[in-house]
């Protein structure tokens, strides 16, 4: 577990690339509402024979920011029939694999999510799926590139408890996937000894917390 100091405040922004620029800020301005804050038009940029481009980046909230890059002239490259305008896979890939890759944003509230539904829904991009699972409930759609987008809002806080068994399970998992054969039965098993020799330990420490917060 790590004890460095945590001094990072959250993402400055995620990109990608775009083939279709008017089709993007139809999807993250027009449809879901997400403002445009910043632009960098590059002529004439960086090493020999890269083309002229423009950085776009739109307002996700939180001052957070999600941008695209389109790079004039560029076309689509060969690939196979799945994937997305950064990465094109063959059919043998599995469709789990490639949607593994994605981008979701958080909302408050049951309202704000399905106001998002209903906005996509009214659109070309309506909402493929809605599941809730665990602690969250969130709705899915796949943007004009092909990013899978995920809208989310929790279903409920996570306790201490689950954060220290989140840390446990990926203590154990570094552990199985160094080894030779890595399972979910060898790191189920790994897990329940690292539970046996922390827990003790870390309940004392909540209770010493509770005890100085309530003097």
């Amino acid at each position: 577990m790590s004890e460095q100091k945590h001094t990072v405040k959250g993402v400055d922004h995620v990109a990608y690339p775009t083939f279709d620029p008017a089709a993007t800020v139809k999807f993250y301005r027009d449809v879901l509402g997400f403002p445009v804050v910043h632009s960098i038009c590059a002529a004439g940029w960086g090493p020999e024979k890269h083309p002229d481009f423009i950085h776009f980046f739109f307002d996700i909230g939180n001052d957070d920011r999600l941008a695209f890059f389109y790079y004039f002239g560029l076309e689509p490259f060969d690939g196979g029939p799945q994937g997305d305008s950064y990465s094109r896979f063959t059919e043998d890939v599995p469709i789990f694999f490639i949607r593994s890759r994605h981008l979701a944003i958080h909302v408050d509230s049951e309202d704000d999510l399905m106001e998002y539904r209903r906005r996509l829904d009214g659109s070309e991009w309506p909402v493929e799926m809605q599941i809730q699972h665990e602690t969250i409930e969130s709705i899915y759609t796949h943007d004009p590139n092909g990013y899978m987008i995920e809208i989310t809002r929790a279903l409920r806080p996570v306790t201490p408890q689950e954060d220290l068994d989140a840390n446990i399970t990926i203590d154990a998992l570094v552990d199985v996937v160094s080894g030779p054969e890595p399972s979910m039965a060898g790191l189920l098993t790994r897990k329940a000894e690292l539970i046996v020799e922390r827990a003790e330990a870390w309940q004392q420490k909540q209770d010493e917390k509770e005890m100085v917060s309530n003097r």
